[in-house]
């Protein structure tokens, strides 16, 4: 199992596997073709209120960490997301999860990646 993140404005390649893109919102200037992604898991992405208070500030990350892990495990819609994700990697051997923000070490694909290889 492999499961790498990649910005949605790289250019996909061979190597990158089962595309999923894990923003809630579409990324901006990116066409389907050129996003190239297998599926697109909006719920698994932060909701909009974390979104907006976490502002991609740095110094919020390890909170925006936290509040994070406490959506997937909610029991609502993005855990529901967060259950089919894992399927989908137990069921491909090569991952990507593709997102969309400019700051690659603090983003929810950081996040996801963590916690889709400890388990």
């Amino acid at each position: 199992m492999s499961i790498s993140i990649k910005r949605a404005y790289e250019t996909s390649e061979a190597s990158d596997g089962y595309r999923v893109l894990v923003d809630r919102v579409w990324p901006r200037g990116v066409s389907k073709e050129r996003a190239d992604v297998a599926i697109w898991l909006r719920e698994v992405g932060p909701s909009t209120a974390l979104r907006k208070w976490f502002g991609h500030v740095p110094e919020r990350f390890p909170e925006f960490e936290q509040r994070y892990r406490a959506e997937l495990s909610g029991g609502g819609a993005e855990s529901a997301a967060f259950e089919h994700l894992k399927q989908l990697v137990a069921e491909h051997p090569i991952v990507t999860l593709v997102y969309s923000a400019k700051d690659e070490q603090h983003n929810q694909a950081v996040v996801l990646q963590k916690l889709l290889t400890k388990g």
